[in-house]
């Protein structure tokens, strides 16, 4: 059994709330941050665990911003280099 691997788009000043509330549950997944400036984490998730998580992430809707990234996008994210378009500071907005 493999771990899966999914990379989000979270407000910056919310990483390690996003953190804490996700490792509370032992053994189900660990969060790291890929860039911190453009609020990019990525979260390796247990086997089995993958619907579980996605219900911690869904709890969040409406009070911390968490935006999924696309895999095929979030290689080339983490460098420090990547510049999200003009006029976004790394913040993401509630909807």
């Amino acid at each position: 059994m493999e771990t899966t691997r999914r990379v989000y788009r979270v407000d910056r000043c919310q990483i390690g709330f996003v953190k804490f509330i996700l490792e509370a549950y032992d053994n189900v997944a660990v969060m790291s941050t890929l860039n911190p400036q453009q609020g990019l984490v990525q979260i390796i998730i247990a086997p089995g665990c993958e619907t579980m998580v996605d219900g911690i992430m869904a709890g969040f809707a409406g009070e911390v911003a968490v935006v999924p990234v696309d895999d095929a996008v979030s290689d080339g994210l983490a460098d420090d280099n990547f510049r999200w378009p003009a006029g976004d500071n790394g913040k993401v907005a509630v909807e």
